[in-house]
Formats: C-alpha cells, structure tokens, sequence
C-alpha cells in the first residue's frame, strides 16, 4: 500500500449554472514533502466548513484503481490525478478492505479512518455534470476519510503501513451500502450495530445510524 500522490488546493470562484460558487474541489498534485496538521495538509483549504474538513476530514483519500474505472464510464473524458477532489491517491487501500477505525502510518504522520465520502454538488461542478452526484454514490467508489492520530509529513511514494485494524471489522463500502439502502433487514442491522461501536466513526454518523435503526421492527 503506498500514497500515489499528494493533492492540495484552495478555494475559489466558478460559475455553475450562472452563479458563482465557491470550492476547494479543484486540487493538484505537490512535489516534494508536506506537513500534515490535525484539520488539514499545508497548502490545503476547505471552503465551506460545515460539510468539509474538520479533524473527521482532515484528509481525502481516493484510490488510483478507480480512476480506470471512471475512464471507461466518462469515455473521452480527461481524468488528471486529484479530479475526484482527494488529498491522498492511494494504491492497495480499497473500500471492501479498509475498515472504519483501521490505523495507519504514512510518512512520519498517523491517520485513522473515520468515515465514507459522501459527495455534495460540487463533485459535480468540478466535472461540470449534474448527475456525476448520483453516479459517484451508485457506483460505491466513494472514497474514505483520514483523521490524523500524529502530525508529520508526507510524500508521494511513502509506503501506508497498517498499525492496527479495528476489531469490529466494518468495511467503509458498508457504511456507504447502510447509506443507500431504503429498507434494512437483519444483515443491515447488524451491521449497523458493530458500525456503532466503532469509536473513529464521526458522532453525526452514529446519530444518522441510531434514527434509521429506530425506524426498523427488527
């Protein structure tokens, strides 16, 4: 497993739809090492701070399989590294096999994953297509967080070491399958039962789970 490439950008202004928004979507690849801080990596922004960043967020991975997936999907389309608006590339680190708590070394820094991405209408501004949302959602190639355990530094080519995996064992595909699924049977509750013990998954994320569970008669 290994960080492909590190992606940073700021905030700025685009039209969609004739209207200015403003997004830290649009990253690009840095050269060299990069501090990585508890809400963010040097040189890194978020612009709207109440659906992104914070120490749940600090850091975006994407993994580089999916590119080629997306490649067949948007046939002709240009698809340069940090499209998918990640901090972190990645190679060997999918979400079938990565679980929510799992720990990780990368450079000098130590992360933990905490959650799915959940993509806002600004994936789809950056791909300038209204239903790249829903596509991206559908298609489980979501992408996960980092929240970062120890400040460091980063590069491409570092290698991600595991330090530890969660013992609840809950895949971060799960989570996202939890999102979408309109109704729950007894395999999704359970699921949802071990997700609510993990300790990295974000508060807001165990108050979503809780009210769907309430909702089920099993």
């Amino acid at each position: 497993m290994k960080l492909v490439s590190v992606n940073t950008g700021l905030p700025r202004e685009v039209i969609w739809h004739g209207r200015s928004v403003t997004t830290a979507i649009f990253k690009e690849p840095v050269e060299g090492r990069v501090a990585l801080r508890k809400l963010d990596l040097d040189g890194d922004r978020q612009a709207d701070l109440t659906v992104h960043g914070g120490e749940n967020k600090a850091v975006y991975c994407y993994p580089i399989a999916h590119y080629d997936y997306w490649k067949r999907e948007l046939p002709g389309r240009d698809l340069p590294t940090a499209i998918f608006g990640e901090n972190f590339t990645t190679d060997g680190l999918l979400e079938d096999s990565v679980h929510l708590g799992d720990h990780f070394s990368v450079g000098s820094a130590e992360v933990v994953v905490t959650q799915p991405r959940l993509p806002c209408y600004k994936l789809g501004v950056r791909f300038q297509s209204d239903d790249m949302v829903k596509r991206f959602l559908a298609s489980g190639r979501t992408g996960f967080y980092f929240a970062v355990t120890r400040e460091g530094d980063v590069g491409a080519g570092d290698e991600i070491k595991v330090i530890a995996r969660d013992p609840n064992a809950v895949p971060v595909s799960e989570i996202t399958r939890l999102y979408i699924t309109k109704r729950y049977g007894e395999d999704e509750v359970t699921s949802l039962r071990r997700a609510l013990q993990v300790a990295a998954l974000p508060e807001s994320w165990k108050e979503y789970l809780r009210e769907r569970l309430q909702k089920t008669n099993i």
